[in-house]
């Protein structure tokens, strides 16, 4: 059999399928469904310090080939989530990656430091490109501001830091470059794009904060763009995502120099569409006679 395990930094995988955060929950509502065992790893839904409420419903909607979001973030805060959250995640036994959110980059290490005494904690992903938090999600649009979140956080902890990137930008290796120079391990990209919905009938937005985040199908192609770009910047690993449906879309975003794989959207579609996809990599490995999946990362034929 092929052997799917990646490195990611000092972040060890089996396979390169995760399931991206804010889409699947924190795992429990999912275990009748999918056996969580063959994930890659679990991210688990946003956190902040302190308990959100999010955003004013409607949150979800449909759009042509994707989906619009506008959680806001809700969450249980820092404290409810160790206490009600964390304890079924330590149980599956895959790791778990927790990603978190704040305004400041005092407050992005002051959950990182508390994460780093916390057990069944692999890793911390650093959500500074939530597009439903106004200009308080946007520091990823802003090098200098990545460079001092990243920074801060790196001075807390010694878990491995993954900072998720947006596609909001006009230069996407100079904002991964300042990821890694602030001691970002792994950066994983994209996030969703900015985007609303109109109801003509009645002449207002379809979601209740107006605008979301843009995913799905619709945005694969330009998510692939990014993460090339993002390869050819910088030397640390990287998580693709961005309207992967199968095992296909994955292995273009791994061609493309990804390492690692996160499944969003296509979960609501189908809830084990992450472990199908990872059955799907093995299968062409298998078929193209390639022994590992390290053979593939960034293998495409550009010229560069």
């Amino acid at each position: 059999m092929a052997d799917l395990s990646v490195s990611l930094g000092k972040l060890r995988l089996s396979n390169p399928v995760l399931v991206a955060s804010g889409t699947f929950g924190y795992g429990e509502d999912y275990q009748d469904l999918v056996s969580l065992k063959r994930l890659g790893a679990l991210v688990t839904k946003t956190i902040t310090l302190k308990k959100r409420e999010g955003n004013p419903a409607p949150r979800i909607v449909e759009t042509y080939q994707g989906m619009l979001n506008s959680i806001g973030l809700e969450n249980p805060g820092f404290k409810g989530f160790v206490e009600t959250q964390l304890p079924f995640m330590r149980k599956i036994g895959i790791p778990v990656i927790v990603s978190i959110s704040a305004d400041k980059a005092v407050q992005f290490a002051r959950l990182a430091r508390a994460l780093s005494r916390t057990a069944g904690v692999a890793a911390i992903e650093l959500n500074i490109s939530c597009p439903n938090l106004g200009k308080k999600g946007l520091i990823a649009q802003d090098a200098r501001s990545v460079y001092k979140v990243v920074k801060a956080t790196r001075r807390a902890t010694k878990l491995p830091i993954i900072t998720k990137l947006s596609p909001n930008v006009t230069d996407i290796g100079a904002i991964a470059k300042a990821a890694g120079k602030g001691g970002s391990d792994i950066i994983s990209l994209v996030n969703t794009y900015f985007a609303m919905a109109v109801d003509v009938q009645t002449r207002t937005p379809k979601l209740g904060s107006i605008s979301g985040g843009l995913s799905g199908p619709a945005i694969k192609p330009q998510a692939l763009w990014m993460v090339r770009q993002a390869y050819k910047a910088v030397k640390i690993p990287i998580i693709g995502m961005g309207g992967i449906m199968n095992a296909q879309d994955a292995l273009e975003f791994i061609v493309c120099g990804a390492s690692a794989i996160a499944v969003g959207t296509a979960t609501f579609v189908d809830p084990q569409s992450a472990t199908k996809i990872i059955a799907g990599i093995e299968s062409y490995l298998e078929e193209k006679r390639i022994p590992n999946l390290k053979k593939v990362i960034g293998s495409l034929k550009d010229g560069k």
